[in-house]
């Protein structure tokens, strides 16, 4: 079940490549990330009544609500501030460490040496491919500060997803709350702007919404059956889509370091994939 988990955690990585890069793309990034974020939370409204609502995770699930709009505004405006290939990277690569250190001491799993090695291997890979990219201090804390965030929503997802009745529960009603909630903020934030950039932008970030869905919707599956330490890092895998794609599709140039960290990334994914 484990090596199905550490899959699911892979493909989740992948396509939260794409999601980011739509978001990357867009000219309004907090509107984007509004429409992205309402459309994940209409995708599964009618899941919510299929699954029972998650009883004695709610308070994980506020605490990830709250750590989720840090998160989104703080990637907002890295994205805003940077390149992808430089920012992403930073942001990735500091989440599957705390996420680890969390998942050992407030959820109690368990972290081997192969395991630490292999985390190893992905962070230092995804630093790596950062060096050089001349990152100013504004974009590096907010890098800084998304990944962190991610970490914390990781560890806080984590621990409801197995509080709640069935992990079904808390991934449908956590992608409804936070979808309507934070989506619904940003949107009214923006207020005409919004409305005006949804027009034009929706077919893009209403099928990212939806991939969204199913990228993050995975990595809580795995989460249900897997220890954190060992399945967060392999997320990050999607740094190894995020590069390809900023110098494929956003034009942004590639270089020997970039190369280096992804085959540091591939090679901590592969011990991950194999460790006990």
């Amino acid at each position: 079940m484990i090596e199905i988990a550490a899959l699911m955690m892979i493909a989740s990585g992948a396509i939260h490549a794409v999601v980011n890069a739509v978001l990357k793309s867009g000219e309004d990034k907090l509107a984007s990330r509004a429409l992205i974020d309402l459309s994940g939370g209409l995708v599964v409204l009618p899941a919510i009544f299929f699954f029972p609502p998650p009883h004695g995770a709610w308070g994980w699930l506020i605490g990830s609500l709250i750590v989720h709009a840090v998160y989104f505004l703080s990637l907002v405006r890295a994205f805003e501030v940077a390149d992808m290939s430089a920012s992403y990277p930073v942001m990735r690569g500091t989440a599957p460490v705390f996420a680890a250190m969390g998942g050992v001491f407030i959820l109690g799993d368990a972290i081997t040496v192969p395991v630490a090695a292999g985390m190893g291997l992905v962070t230092t890979g995804i630093f790596l491919s950062a060096i050089g990219r001349n990152l100013t201090p504004a974009a590096l804390g907010y890098s800084i500060l998304t990944g962190f965030s991610v970490a914390c929503y990781t560890v806080l997802d984590a621990g409801g997803v197995r509080a709640a009745p069935t992990p079904m529960s808390y991934i449908a009603w956590a992608f409804f709350v936070l979808g309507v909630v934070i989506g619904g903020a940003f949107g009214a934030w923006r207020g005409r702007a919004f409305v005006a950039y949804a027009r034009i932008n929706w077919r893009s970030c209403v099928l990212a919404g939806a991939m969204g869905v199913v990228s993050y919707g995975l990595a809580m599956l795995a989460f249900s059956v897997g220890d954190l330490p060992r399945l967060a890092p392999l997320r990050e895998s999607s740094i190894l889509f995020a590069l390809l794609i900023a110098i494929f599709f956003l034009r942004e140039k590639a270089d020997r370091l970039k190369i280096a960290g992804g085959m540091l990334i591939f090679g901590g994914v592969v011990t991950l994939l194999l460790a006990r």
